[in-house]
């Protein structure tokens, strides 16, 4: 990744954040200074010296004054992040970015940097007395923020200096911070407003995330409604005398939630974590009421005393145990304190949940129920409702920023409010009222003024109800394109069950997927072609690019397996080469075209970006071609495509260099190997370096559109038809023989073999002589008829059944 630089304003000085500095190296400490790694920044990551050797340092010789000890906290913070799974960093070189000292020899790099965090021990005294010495060394104008889940923000900094609590914030990451979207930032009083509008900038552009400015309260937002609805959920399974694992199928996807719901999310989260997040809570606040909210349960005590804190001692609410057939998750049982199998949930409320075509549709199925999981799910959301309701405006002040937090934060799909909404506030309000809940009073005066949600659409954009402003526009970031909210706005062109044409303005088309799964099966394919068509006679460009879950998981297997096993090869047949016409299609079309993937890329998904003039990526894009997972090869252009860019640029007379691109693209396909990441991508050769890579998923769209306007101003042509340089019989047999090794070894089995075979048999180009010139044409026709006879076999038809059955490979 290029290196970072944006333009930050601290009073009176301009800075570019290029260098940052972490204090503190525990597991927040490090991750953050990974994360700013992943994004360009270099960072200096300090934590304290050592107070005692280790037993292998006192072999070594060593002392407490030899500078690799001193710095060893640092050190091993940072081999933390290359062992960790998943990966905290996008590519494992980003450590190099990282440079490590201790906080007693290296204060003064502090005076170097443009950003300072500090991420040491939840203590407060801790913090203040790390503040002063960072003060002592500040360059006025740095900004310095802490990391703190929870802690009074202002109380840090009282003793220091006006200057130094003007440039000073909270910056609350959410763990992990590569992968959780949520920042909190918390300014306080002195805070310099215009510097928070920065940072927020920064954070949201540069390092991906999605911010809410918090007030410095107790836990802020996210943790703050996010503990109260955990610990609501746990009284109330009590109450009902219900288990941990039905709690989890009550609270998960049914309601919009993670699939790891409530006490899956807690064993995650780590019990001593929550216990400490709650008491801070506790303590904090004066209500007598919200003290006795945040209580811990004497149960949850009990097992961080046992050393029971989830998955991280490998016990809490759930226990996995092996045996014979690999292994069980148990569930606890709180009255024993012991473990046992967990029992799926039965109940005519779920099951007609699932069937629900829309999560407002889900949520209603669910929470009027009058089962048990209909009562469990109402008793605990509408606490959540009146508990977010009566935080405004105390933790923040508008309706947005406690939903996004949640969403963000917790990964619901909608926040409170958007729940109350999608409910229905009027009706819901009535059943709370009869139930004898007191509602907030401006929650009334919404509906007495006519308004039955808190968000409304109006013509002049989205409007939302709060208790100060009554109804005041809904803040919106002109990069976050909504394909949702386009539609709504007649910008839908033509589409069908597949996928659609979307009017993205500035004459720029977007075709979106929206099959299940965004899948690959002809009226993609349809729509591909049609809007070529379309943007070739009447627009500047194409995006191709959706909104949902993931950009493609590939090809509609289940289709391709039925085809298989009624043997309508001809089928198959004009399937695939539709498809590779739609892809040579987007390839050859007169007007720029570009793909703006992100989460799983896969198969089909990574073959409609590889011949599209540019990628814009997602920073979170899991790109790779997995069809041999399934038995089969790339049909679409993909094995064709590997071959093109790894061998583009070089010289035809080198046999090596030309077998070295064959291997490596032989390798890639035939062992499945997905990306970590968009900057892995790059490194594997699914990115070329003239793509680019957006940090924050929401503004891909926006950058993607951005490129192609780019690229039409520049006065944009096609790429020419090319011809691939191929290593022929000789290269065939070089990568046969090396498939055959593995083979003999018992690497691989049989079938795989097969695999490689047919595989290595179009990289090579076929039966031609080495440094053969080939046609793209002539590539894809090796590909479908390898596709097709791979179709045909058994053991490959066994593959696609295993994974759509158990969505795991099949070894045959």
């Amino acid at each position: 990744m290029n290196e970072c630089s944006f333009n930050i304003c601290g009073g009176k000085l301009m800075r570019h954040i290029r260098q940052a500095a972490v204090l503190g190296s525990g597991v927040m400490g490090a991750a953050i200074a990974g994360h700013l790694a992943n994004v360009g920044i270099h960072c200096t990551l300090l934590d304290m010296v050592p107070p005692a050797l280790t037993d292998e340092e006192e072999k070594r010789g060593k002392t407490l004054q030899d500078r690799d000890v001193r710095n060893r906290l640092a050190r091993l913070g940072v081999e933390r992040l290359l062992r960790e799974t998943p990966s905290p960093l996008y590519v494992k070189r980003a450590v190099d970015r990282i440079t490590v000292g201790n906080l007693e020899d290296d204060l003064e790099r502090l005076s170097e940097v443009d950003w300072i965090v500090e991420a040491v021990v939840e203590k407060l005294s801790v913090k203040q007395q790390l503040l002063e010495k960072v003060e002592a060394v500040w360059r006025p104008g740095t900004i310095v923020s802490s990391n703190t889940s929870g802690l009074s923000v202002h109380e840090m900094t009282a003793e220091r200096s006006p200057e130094f609590r003007r440039h000073f914030m909270g910056t609350h990451f959410f763990n992990p911070p590569r992968y959780m979207k949520l920042l909190e930032v918390i300014p306080t009083e002195d805070t310099d407003p215009e510097l928070v509008r920065k940072m927020r900038a920064f954070a949201e552009r540069v390092l991906g995330k999605g911010v809410v400015i918090a007030k410095d309260t107790p836990n802020f937002i996210a943790n703050r409604i996010g503990v109260y609805g955990l610990l609501v959920s746990f009284r109330e399974m009590v109450r009902q005398e219900m288990f941990p694992d039905a709690v989890d199928d009550i609270t998960g996807p049914a309601m919009g939630r993670p699939k790891s719901a409530t006490f899956r999310t807690l064993d995650l989260v780590g019990l001593d974590t929550f216990v400490h997040v709650a008491d801070n809570v506790r303590d904090r606040v004066s209500d007598p009421w919200e003290k006795d909210a945040f209580t811990v349960p004497p149960v949850l005590r009990r097992m961080v005393d046992r050393g029971w804190l989830g998955e991280k001692s490998g016990q809490g609410f759930y226990r996995k145990v092996k045996n014979k057939s690999g292994s069980t998750i148990l569930r606890l049982n709180l009255d024993t304190m012991d473990y046992e199998p967990r029992k799926k949930v039965k109940a005519a409320s779920l099951e007609a949940a699932k069937r629900a075509k829309t999560l407002p549709d889900q949520l209603k199925t669910l929470l009027f129920a009058e089962d048990a999981a209909g009562r469990f799910a109402w008793n605990v959301t509408k606490k959540v409702l009146l508990y977010s309701a009566a935080k405004i405006p105390e933790i923040a002040d508008r309706v947005p920023d406690i939903d996004r937090a949640m969403k963000w934060g917790f990964n619901w799909k909608l926040g409170p409010f958007e729940m109350w909404d999608a409910m229905g506030v009027a009706r819901t309000v009535q059943r709370m009222k009869d139930e004898g809940e007191t509602v907030p009073k401006w929650v009334e005066e919404m509906l007495d003024s006519g308004r039955d949600t808190f968000y409304s659409r109006v013509e002049e954009g989205p409007t939302v109800f709060t208790p100060a402003a009554k109804v005041e526009k809904v803040e919106e970031d002109p990069r976050s394109i909504s394909l949702e909210r386009l539609k709504e706005e007649g910008k839908f062109m033509k589409g069908n069950r597949g996928a659609s044409l979307i009017d993205l303005g500035d004459d720029v088309v977007c075709l979106e997927f929206h099959s299940p799964k965004n899948a690959i099966a002809t009226d993609i394919i349809s729509m591909m072609h049609t809007a070529v068509k379309e943007v070739t006679d009447h627009y500047r460009g194409l995006v191709v690019g959706n909104q949902g879950r993931d950009f493609c998981v590939g090809a509609n297997l289940m289709m391709i397996l039925m085809e298989a096993q009624d043997d309508n090869w001809a089928e198959i047949e004009w399937m695939i080469r539709q498809f590779q016409d739609a892809t040579m299609a987007l390839k050859r079309c007169p007007r720029p075209v570009v793909a703006a993937p992100f989460g799983f890329t896969l198969g089909g998904g990574a073959e409609v970006c590889f011949p599209a003039d540019r990628v814009q990526a997602a920073a979170e894009t899991y790109m790779g071609l997995v069809e041999t997972g399934v038995g089969l090869i790339p049909g679409g252009g993909g094995t064709k495509e590997m071959l093109v860019r790894l061998t583009d640029g070089l010289d035809l007379k080198n046999a090596i260099a030309l077998q070295g691109a064959a291997g490596q693209a032989f390798e890639r396909i035939a062992m499945a190997r997905v990306s970590t990441s968009a900057e892995d991508a790059r490194e594997l050769g699914y990115l070329r370096p003239q793509d680019r890579i957006t940090m924050n998923r929401d503004h891909v769209l926006y950058d993607a559109k951005r490129v192609v306007l780019e690229l039409d101003e520049a006065g944009y042509r096609p790429p020419p038809p090319q011809k691939i340089p191929v290593t022929g019989e000789t290269g065939y047999n070089v990568l046969k023989f090396g498939a055959y090794d593995r083979l003999k070894s018992g690497q691989i089995s049989e079938h795989d073999f097969k695999i490689a075979d047919k595989l290595a048999y179009v990289l090579a180009g076929g039966a031609v002589s080495e440094g053969t010139l080939v046609t793209e044409q002539y590539l894809l026709d090796l590909e479908r008829e390898a596709f097709l006879s791979l179709c045909g076999e058994p053991k490959s038809q066994a593959r696609m059944q295993h994974m759509l059955t158990k969505n795991k490979p099949l070894r045959n």
